[in-house]
């Protein structure tokens, strides 16, 4: 179970912009929906429920953490996804706009310090950074007063299913056929015709590409949750970094294995990089508990602040490591949503964190973390 302690309820660990690209053909589409899963698996972290001893009809975090180690293997010290990343530093300068939705203190005070990481979304610390097409952000507000806010986003615009039990069949989809050592290659392209819902990610999948930066990315909350002003009163709300310069956007991954962290120190070594925090304020109509549903055009979006990154951190000796990026670790005037999947988030990401955090000893030297 995930301890709910003070600040946060959970402990502190520290302890679509650019050109058009022309859709895939039906050979490469099948391809791309074959290996997709690997994606999927790594999007969101481990999901499960919050509580509980395993039955047939419950899921738990240790089922769904051992499954993610079945299929990606086990690299001891790191995250079992979201593993290859790189720690940044910074702040967040707020704009004044949500001051009327929301009491928390990161949105009332001009500057709160950020400790964020930018990941590649896969189950291996050495997989190739054009391996997959999505890149995360995860970050930390730490306010004046002790609480934070910390949420993990995704450069896509929704999740492929809407409930923990269905992630779970589709890593079980992915996973080695003890025959073949490998995927039954049916499978996964099963599991999307049997689940209707997938149908707007697997949209977005057919012309998404490996980008050539992190910085260039829009990185989306995907999950709902609520801003709660001083008298209690809840708008239900998404939430995206958006960067502010467009100057690289829609390029493709260059050659090579290892290029986002290399373009991302050098980016930061001309100045800071800039991402404007767009909040959506949902209709009462807008479903706030299914995270494969997107909320029409239209919907009134608030500029929040801007976060300013400074500097990056190797992931092994830097500020991100040791935190866990819970999504339900939230200040006063936040509030998770009943979306299953958040619940399920914050308990698998416990697991994973005490498998990791126990295995400290075994990672590799900083300077060979980029290849084992």
């Amino acid at each position: 179970m995930v301890d709910r302690s003070s600040p946060n309820r959970s402990p502190d660990t520290s302890p679509p912009g650019g050109p058009q690209r022309p859709p895939l053909g039906a050979a490469s589409l099948l391809v791309r929906l074959t290996g997709i899963a690997v994606v999927v698996a790594a999007v969101a972290g481990a999901f499960a429920y919050v509580h509980g001893s395993f039955d047939p009809q419950r899921l738990t975090p240790k089922a769904l953490v051992d499954v993610l180690e079945k299929n990606n293997g086990i690299h001891p010290g790191f995250r079992r996804n979201h593993a290859k990343g790189v720690c940044v530093i910074g702040r967040f300068e707020s704009s004044g706009e949500a001051r009327a939705f929301s009491a928390a203190q990161v949105f009332n005070e001009p500057v709160t310090p950020v400790v964020g990481r930018f990941a590649l979304p896969a189950g291996s610390p050495y997989a190739p950074d054009g391996s997959v097409p999505i890149r995360s952000l995860a970050l930390r507000f730490k306010q004046a007063n002790g609480q934070q806010w910390r949420t993990g986003m995704n450069s896509m615009p929704v999740f492929p299913v809407g409930t923990p039990e269905a992630f779970y069949q589709l890593l079980q989809a992915q996973s080695p056929d003890p025959a073949t050592g490998k995927p039954d290659p049916s499978k996964v392209p099963a599991f999307f015709a049997s689940h209707p819902e997938t149908v707007p990610f697997l949209t977005w999948v057919k012309t998404a590409k490996p980008s050539a930066s992190y910085a260039t990315e829009t990185y989306n909350s995907v999950n709902a949750f609520y801003l709660v002003d001083a008298a209690g009163k809840k708008q239900a709300v998404r939430w995206s970094m958006a960067p502010q310069a467009q100057d690289a956007a829609g390029a493709s991954a260059p050659e090579g294995a290892d290029f986002l962290e290399k373009d991302l120190v050098q980016r930061l070594a001309a100045g800071p990089l800039r991402f404007q925090l767009n909040i959506t304020l949902a209709d009462p109509a807008d479903p706030v508990n299914d995270a494969s549903k997107a909320w029409p055009a239209g919907r009134k979006v608030l500029n929040a602040g801007t976060l300013v990154l400074e500097k990056t951190q190797p992931q092994l000796s830097g500020e991100c490591r040791d935190i866990n990026y819970d999504p339900l670790v939230l200040p006063a005037g936040i509030e998770g949503s009943d979306d299953p999947l958040l619940a399920a988030r914050s308990a698998g990401y416990a697991n994973s964190y005490l498998r990791r955090t126990s295995e400290v000893s075994q990672l590799p030297a900083t300077r060979q973390e980029a290849r084992p």
